[in-house]
């Protein structure tokens, strides 16, 4: 079982409970507060927090006073740096790598939705759809990427993240192979850098675009951005497993998702929208819905077994439950799975054909 890879491994909430080091927390944003509520729940307690160097302005966060490195290299001989952002800038991501080959830096991973952690009770719960998930990867690079993901989830340890991250290209290029016939639907398009990115492989060629964005402000930026674009259909809708209506947090950018409390939200059944129309290639990065849009285009799934290209990384249970979704509705998909470059394991996708 794959899940026999993480028998020898220490979690990273243990190890940081067990750490004789000063614990420093580098970041003060979203991330930062759910890894303090984790450490609550674990028993782990923080010693100091950073930001980089740009950021610090004598600020304080959760009644530390926000510092620079340098000045925790003063404070300290010896520390353990815990990161607490995420980052796909490659300057950023440089720096990262950086400070952990100074110090011992960890990475422990928090869901981007939900509160669910991957510890050892996770593993146990879900030991069965983890291993059956692994089985199913079409190739030997999904099936590593899907090795160091997860132990990159239990450990932190960031050294395993650089070794299977590749660019969009190779997914695109290699595994979608987008041709200059495609009906696309872009599920969560954004203010349409998607579309762009559609039409970057396909030569700007396209048979049809169906694009859903549920939040007012991005769907208007969308619709600006596709005034001059024919043969396209745009929907101020989130993807859903049913046709409801939903409160959304109305956040800004890429980030507006279903919450228990805000704006109340068109949503709908990607077959409903279709209504029967093809589609060849579908793209969802719907902000933790990713398994209720999955359940809301069965039909779509079977009739025409589009390509998939959908984020597996907004719930710990993405990695394997959605693949698993997708294999049962249509047994015909071949499912590869892909990191590309962030940190922590964001942008892990799967794409299936």
């Amino acid at each position: 079982m794959i899940t026999d890879i993480l028998k020898n491994e220490t979690d990273v909430w243990s190890k940081l409970k067990n750490n004789a080091k000063p614990i420093v927390l580098y970041g003060m944003g979203d991330g930062a507060d759910k890894v303090l509520c984790a450490f609550k729940k674990y028993g782990i307690n923080a010693d100091a927090v950073i930001a980089s160097d740009d950021f610090v302005r004598g600020q304080s966060f959760h009644g530390f006073t926000v510092k620079k490195l340098s000045d925790i290299e003063r404070e300290f001989k010896d520390f353990t740096v815990v990161l607490c952002f995420a980052s796909q800038l490659p300057d950023v991501m440089d720096n990262i790598f950086k400070i952990s080959k100074l110090h011992e830096t960890v990475v422990p991973s928090v869901p981007v939705f939900g509160n669910v952690l991957f510890d050892n009770s996770f593993i146990t719960l879900y030991n069965n759809e983890i291993n059956q998930a692994y089985d199913i990867l079409e190739d030997k690079k999904s099936k590593d990427v899907y090795k160091h993901i997860l132990k990159f989830y239990y450990t932190g340890k960031i050294d395993l993240l650089p070794p299977v991250t590749t660019d969009k290209d190779e997914a695109f290029l290699k595994i979608l192979q987008l041709g200059s016939n495609e009906s696309y639907v872009d599920l969560g398009a954004y203010n349409g850098d998607t579309i762009d990115e559609f039409l970057y492989y396909t030569n700007g060629y396209y048979k049809h675009i169906t694009a859903l964005e549920p939040n007012s402000k991005n769907f208007n930026k969308l619709k600006a951005h596709c005034s001059e674009m024919k043969k396209t259909s745009l929907w101020q809708l989130g993807a859903y497993n049913k046709n409801t209506e939903l409160a959304f947090n109305n956040k800004a950018g890429r980030n507006s998702a279903i919450s228990d409390s805000g704006i109340i939200t068109k949503v709908a059944r990607v077959d409903t929208v279709l209504c029967g129309m093809e589609a060849t290639y579908i793209k969802a990065d719907v902000e933790g819905a990713d398994y209720e849009t999955i359940e809301g285009m069965k039909n779509t799934l079977r009739t025409f077994k589009p390509k998939l290209n959908f984020s597996a990384y907004h719930r710990f249970e993405d990695l394997f439950r959605l693949a698993l979704l997708i294999k049962d509705i249509n047994p015909a998909y071949r499912i590869y799975l892909r990191h590309h470059p962030y940190i922590p394991a964001w942008d892990t996708n799967l794409y299936c054909i």
